[in-house]
């Protein structure tokens, strides 16, 4: 699979999914998806990220745009999550890290003065069409949904 380039089609994909139905992209043409990679279910940063989408879900659906979060966890686990945390959208399981490549977010970290392989907490914007319009890399959760929400209202 070849990596997505920005103001090129995604191509379409499908995934696991909590909520019993499996994800496709294709399935939501005519919406803006936002696509959210992080490292770790129940993780302190992870759980902030998420709880911010979900704080702002109102503005997001102003903005026809539906949120999808994405990690290398099982939907069992996902599945916890989001009702631990009542988040409003779908998590996407990504054990055999096929989204993780088509959007590069996997990298080579440092962790405890260690080299570790993991997801590299990641943004895409697809618009109605299925293009990639935005992306945000290297996202710093205290400011991202500043970011991401400034940029919806700019192309809205």
């Amino acid at each position: 699979m070849t990596k997505i380039e920005l103001n090129k089609t995604v191509p379409d994909f499908e995934a696991e999914s909590t909520g019993g139905m499996p994800f496709k992209l294709s399935n939501f043409r005519g919406k803006k998806v936002l696509i959210y990679f992080y490292p770790r279910d129940n993780t302190p940063g992870c759980t902030q990220e998420g709880k911010d989408f979900r704080d702002n879900i109102e503005q997001f659906s102003a903005y026809n745009t539906v949120i999808f979060g994405v990690s290398r966890d099982s939907v069992k686990v996902h599945e916890g999550f989001k009702a631990k945390q009542a988040f409003p959208f779908e998590l996407l399981s990504d054990k055999d890290e096929k989204l993780c490549q088509l959007f590069d977010v996997i990298k080579m970290k440092n962790m405890y003065g260690k080299q570790v392989r993991g997801i590299e907490r990641s943004t895409f914007l697809i618009n109605e069409e299925g293009v990639l319009i935005h992306e945000w890399r290297k996202v710093k959760v205290k400011v991202h949904i500043e970011e991401v929400l400034q940029i919806l209202a700019e192309i809205t």
